[in-house]
C-alpha cells in the first residue's frame, strides 16, 4: 500500500496491501488478459464488448453532474468574475498555442517520415459507403453548426444528452449568476459543493470496475478488428504513437521543465489513470480522478474546476496530431502534392473541428472528414479514410492518453500562470509520485480541499 498522507503534512507507511488488490496491477492484467482473449476467441472477444461499454456508460452518467457541481463551486469559491475572465483566459491562450504546435508537429513528421509513401492506393478502387455516415456528419460541420450546437434545449437538456460543451455554458452562467448573487446564494453555493463530494464518491465505486470495463473493451478490439490490422497499417500506427510519445516528452517535457516539475514524474504520478484510459479507449472515464489528483498536486480548487473540464473540449492534443498526421498519410497514400495553401487549411480547419470532439461518438472520424472536406481543390478523397478505418480503434487509445497528459500539464501551468500553485505540494507529491499517486486514487471518490492533504485509507 502506498503512504498515508496526514494534514501535517508527515508520512506513515501502513502494511502494504496485496499486490492484487491494487488497481493500476488489476487494470494491467485485464488488459492483457483482454488481448489474449480477443486473439485466440475472436467470437468469446467480441461478444464481451458489452462490459466495456457499461463501465463507459457508468462513469459518463457521472460526468455531466460532476463538471457542473465543480465549476459553479469553483467559479463561486473565486467569488471575483474578472479572476474568472483571467483564468479563463489564460487556460484558452494556453490550449491553443499548444494544440497549434500538436497540429504542426503531425504535419512535420507525416512529411519527414511520409508513412503513406509508396502505399499506392487507387482511389477510383475504394469503398466510399463505409465511411459514408462520417463524411455525411462532417458534412453538416460549420462554424453556425458550432455555435448552435453549444445551446442546450433547456437547462435540463445538457444533462440530459451528456453534450460536454453544453454543460460548460449552463455551469459557467451559473458560476457566474451565483457569484454575483453573493451572500445570498452561499446556501445554493454549498449545496452544490456538498453534491459534488456525493457525485465523486459514487465515481470512487464505479472506478473499482475499471479492470472489467478494460477486459471487455479490449477483448472486443482485439477480436473485431484483429492484430493483423496493426501489421497491415503499422507504418502509420508506429508513426502516431511515436509522434504522440516525442510530444509528451519534448514539448510537455519542456513545458513542465519551465513549470517546475518533470513530466517522467508526473506520467507515474497518473499511471492509474493512464492505464484506466488504455484499457477503454476514454480520457472520460477518469476526469473526476484527474479533477482530484491535479487538487493534490497542488492546483487551486477554482484552477481546476475551470480548466480540466474545459481542456476535455478545447485541448486535445493527441487529437490534432492524429489529424494532421492521418491526412497527410492519406495523401501520400492516393500519390496526391498538398500545396501550402492546402497545408493552411488543415490547420485552420482542424483547429475548429477538434474542438468539443472528445464527447461525440465515432469524433476522430467525423473530425478527420471535415478537415478533408474542407480542403481546397481537395486531391485527397473523403472515401480515403476507408484505408485506416481498421486501425481507427487502435489509435483512439494514443489519442485519449495523449489528450489525457495534456490537461494534466495544462492545468498545472495554468495555476503556476495564475499564482494558485502550492509548490510546496508540487514538491512533496513530485518526490515520490507513485506511492502518493496511488494513496490518492485509493481515495479520490471525494474533492480534496486545498487546505488539506489527502489520507490514504488503510
Amino acid at each position: 500500500m502506498a503512504q498515508a498522507i496526514h494534514a501535517t503534512g508527515g508520512t506513515t507507511t501502513p502494511p502494504k496491501e496485496p499486490w492484487y488488490k491494487v488497481l493500476y496491477i488489476q487494470v494491467l492484467i485485464a488488459i492483457a488478459l483482454g488481448i489474449l482473449l480477443g486473439w485466440y476467441d475472436p467470437a468469446t472477444g467480441k461478444s464481451l464488448k458489452w462490459l466495456g461499454d457499461a463501465f463507459i456508460a457508468l462513469i459518463k452518467m457521472m460526468i455531466a453532474p460532476i463538471i457542473f457541481c465543480t465549476i459553479v463551486h469553483g467559479i463561486a469559491s473565486i467569488g471575483d468574475l474578472k479572476k474568472v475572465g483571467r483564468v479563463g483566459l489564460k487556460a484558452l491562450i494556453y490550449f491553443e498555442v499548444v494544440s497549434t504546435l500538436a497540429l504542426l508537429i503531425g504535419i512535420i513528421v507525416g512529411e519527414v517520415i511520409q508513412p503513406g509513401a509508396g502505399f499506392h492506393a487507387d482511389p477510383l478502387k475504394l469503398d466510399a459507403s463505409k465511411v459514408a455516415s462520417y463524411a455525411s456528419k462532417a458534412a453538416a460541420d460549420s462554424t453556425v453548426a458550432h455555435i448552435m450546437a453549444l445551446i442546450p434545449k433547456s437547462f435540463f437538456d445538457a444533462f440530459a444528452t451528456g453534450d460536454l460543451l453544453q454543460v460548460l455554458l449552463v455551469s459557467i452562467l451559473t458560476g457566474c449568476v451565483v457569484t454575483g448573487l453573493g451572500e445570498k446564494a452561499a446556501v445554493v453555493s454549498s449545496a452544490i459543493d456538498t453534491a459534488g463530494q456525493i457525485f465523486f464518491r459514487i465515481i470512487g465505486v464505479i472506478v473499482k470496475l475499471a479492470p472489467l470495463g478494460a477486459f471487455g473493451a479490449m477483448a472486443f478490439t482485439i477480436g473485431e478488428y484483429g492484430i493483423q490490422k496493426v501489421y497491415d497499417l503499422g507504418q502509420l500506427v508506429a508513426t502516431f504513437y511515436l509522434t504522440s510519445l516525442l510530444f509528451v516528452l519534448v514539448v510537455l517535457g519542456t513545458i513542465a521543465r519551465v513549470s517546475g516539475f518533470s513530466i517522467l514524474k508526473f506520467l507515474a504520478y497518473i499511471k492509474d489513470e493512464l492505464l484506466i484510459v488504455l484499457g477503454t479507449s476514454s480520457s472520460e472515464t477518469v476526469l473526476p480522478h484527474m479533477m482530484t489528483k491535479m487538487r493534490r498536486l497542488g492546483a487551486s480548487d477554482s484552477v481546476v474546476g475551470l480548466v480540466v473540464p474545459t481542456g476535455y473540449s478545447f485541448n486535445l492534443d493527441g487529437t490534432n496530431i492524429y489529424m494532421t498526421l492521418t491526412t497527410l498519410f492519406l495523401a501520400q497514400a492516393v500519390g496526391a502534392d498538398l500545396s501550402f495553401g492546402q497545408y493552411a487549411t488543415i490547420i485552420l480547419v482542424a483547429m475548429l473541428t477538434s474542438k468539443g470532439a472528445s464527447g461525440v461518438t465515432g469524433a476522430g472520424f467525423i473530425t478527420l472528414a471535415a478537415t478533408l472536406s474542407a480542403i481546397p481543390n481537395n486531391p485527397v478523397p473523403v472515401a480515403a479514410m476507408t484505408l485506416v478505418l481498421g486501425i481507427d480503434k487502435f489509435m483512439s487509445e494514443c489519442r485519449a492518453l495523449t489528450n489525457l497528459v495534456g490537461n494534466g500539464v495544462a492545468c498545472v501551468v495554468v495555476a503556476r500562470w495564475e499564482g494558485e500553485l502550492d509548490r510546496t505540494k508540487l514538491n512533496e507529491v513530485m518526490a515520490n509520485p507513485i506511492g502518493i499517486g496511488t494513496a490518492v486514487t485509493d481515495n479520490s471518490p471525494a474533492p480534496v480541499a486545498t487546505d488539506t492533504k489527502v489520507a490514504a485509507a488503510e
